[in-house]
């Protein structure tokens, strides 16, 4: 026994303080082994969804050189006039298909505020103005159902300098069919691009929402490819 301070304090053992250093000191144990562990089943985890997700991209091979996206062509379709229209737009005013005479339009038809890829969509394309312009596109719209303060607020959100046009009562949308190529069981619209020529007729259409695979989003480059393989044939 030993005293501190007028009082009789018990000795601690040798053995005793050696456990607890080592205890504090210990710079592994089962502490850094379930760390180490659950990094390796994190870093698995990545590798197993990057190999779904390659294996799961269509390939150009897939539609004999185009996108490998699954598409069909609905009506009106390729040297139909296309429909005329006067929507407001998140840039401010109204905007119509006449507006753009003379001038190949991209029309691109989506699901709207609550569908992310299809806002991710009108920004890729955004990102590839000049693969476009090369193709012969001289203007992007697009047009969903939404009010048009919402549309206005996610364009501003998100950065857009593309015409949104808001169609709420869906008359644009069903005049162009577009209704019936998406997973909102033709309440909305799709996923369906259409290239309206110079002379106001369908060039182009590829609807890419429909069954099976309800695709809404397709990378700018891989629709340029079904565009030019279209073309050509």
């Amino acid at each position: 026994m030993s005293k501190v301070s007028g009082r009789t304090q018990p000795k601690r053992s040798a053995s005793a303080s050696q456990n607890r250093a080592q205890t504090v000191r210990a710079p592994g144990g089962p502490r850094r082994s379930t760390v180490i562990a659950a990094a390796v089943i994190t870093v698995f985890a990545v590798i197993v969804l990057y190999l779904i997700y390659q294996t799961s991209q269509p390939t150009p091979e897939a539609s004999g050189g185009g996108s490998g996206y699954q598409h069909v062509a609905g009506e009106p379709g390729i040297g139909d006039p296309a429909p005329a229209f006067t929507l407001s737009a998140s840039t401010g005013g109204e905007i119509s298909l006449a507006d753009y005479r003379d001038q190949a339009v991209l029309l691109f038809f989506q699901e709207g505020l609550m569908c992310q890829p299809c806002v991710d969509q009108i920004t890729d394309l955004e990102q590839h103005q000049a693969a476009l312009a090369k193709a012969g596109v001289d203007k992007v719209i697009s047009i969903s159902h939404d009010p048009l303060g919402q549309v206005r607020q996610v364009a501003a959100d998100s950065d857009l300098s593309t015409p949104w046009l808001s169609d709420p009562t869906q008359r644009v949308i069903r005049a162009y069919d577009a209704h019936k190529y998406g997973m909102m069981q033709g309440t909305t619209a799709g996923h369906s691009f259409l290239l309206v020529g110079p002379d106001g007729t369908i060039q182009w259409r590829a609807d890419y929402g429909g069954p099976p695979d309800y695709t809404m989003f397709v990378p700018t480059k891989r629709m340029l490819a079904d565009l030019a393989q279209e073309r050509a044939s």
